[in-house]
């Protein structure tokens, strides 16, 4: 898949946004939230870890897309 002109730039803005976020989730300290009482949660420390997940599944793909066509191919493998 090849990627008009200017979407490179686009793409790189993303993965800044996406980088920044994650190292917010990362930060947020699940760990902590889950040694106050239930009632005292400012989140659920599950849907910070999810978000985490999420957002590395979104860095991924962007990088992906990034790196153009075949990056990533194993060999046998779907394209």
């Amino acid at each position: 898949m090849s990627l008009p002109i200017g979407d490179g730039d686009f793409l790189h803005g993303l993965q800044a946004e996406v980088e920044a976020e994650l190292v917010m989730a990362e930060s947020s300290g699940p760990e902590e939230e889950m040694s106050l009482p239930v009632t005292e949660w400012l989140y659920d420390p599950a849907d910070a870890r999810q978000e985490e997940i999420e957002l590395r599944g979104l860095l991924g793909a962007v990088e992906a897309l990034e790196d153009g066509p075949g990056a990533g191919h194993i060999e046998g493998g779907p394209v």
